[in-house]
């Protein structure tokens, strides 16, 4: 690279993908530090301060190191990063098959369009649904990932909501995943077949596999 600029990276690691449309298939992920909001039900908060700053050759030479075309971009809150699209546009010219994890609270039309987005629109639990950028919502595209987590039966009802406000029942890739050990997947799963919900319900399969161990 003829300018090489750093990206602030808390960890590289390969892993099964345990959300959205890749689940199941082996990952890089990297995973960026910081991230300016505190969702009540995050669980790489440690990713807050935890970061070291990367030179962006260096992390395409990590990721090399792995047998897969498959990488996850995530945080912490990837967009925060003053040079993420640079980094974003290394691992395309790479030609890896790229997603990127962002909270919906960070305008997200600079993304690369090759880039698969999955968006998280925070609910009330979360405690920070002020904060959502709606307008994201008119920028995801068909190949893209909107994402609800889901706490209790008002997230889920807000979550409806929002999904007919927006004209998005008929997206292909919405998904409603419960949190992990708050609400149990059955009952998520009865609410959706109740209501004929054009969702994915989307159980995070890595921590079934792992709990919550780092780097997994």
């Amino acid at each position: 690279m003829k300018d090489d600029p750093n990206v602030s990276i808390n960890e590289i690691f390969y892993s099964i993908q345990g959300e959205a449309k890749n689940s199941g298939k082996p990952t890089i992920f990297i995973r960026t530090a910081g991230c300016p909001f505190d969702c009540s039900y995050c669980d790489t908060d440690y990713a807050f301060t935890e970061g070291k700053q990367t030179k962006i050759s260096k992390i395409i030479s990590s990721v090399k190191k792995y047998d897969t075309k498959y990488i996850t971009v995530t945080g912490g809150e990837p967009l925060v990063q003053k040079n993420i699209y640079t980094l974003l546009n290394e691992l395309i010219k790479n030609s890896y098959n790229v997603s990127i994890e962002t909270s919906g609270l960070i305008d997200i039309d600079n993304i690369p369009k090759e880039i698969e987005i999955v968006m998280d629109v925070k609910t009330p639990s979360s405690k920070e649904s002020d904060k959502n950028i709606l307008k994201n919502l008119k920028i995801i595209d068909n190949k893209d990932v909107i994402k609800f987590v889901i706490g209790s039966k008002e997230d889920y009802e807000w979550s409806k909501n929002i999904l007919a406000k927006n004209n998005l029942q008929s997206h292909p890739n919405i998904y409603f995943s419960p949190v992990h050990e708050k609400l149990k997947p059955s009952q998520i799963a009865s609410w959706i077949l109740d209501d004929s919900l054009n969702v994915t319900l989307q159980l995070q399969i890595h921590k079934y596999i792992w709990g919550n161990e780092r780097g997994r």
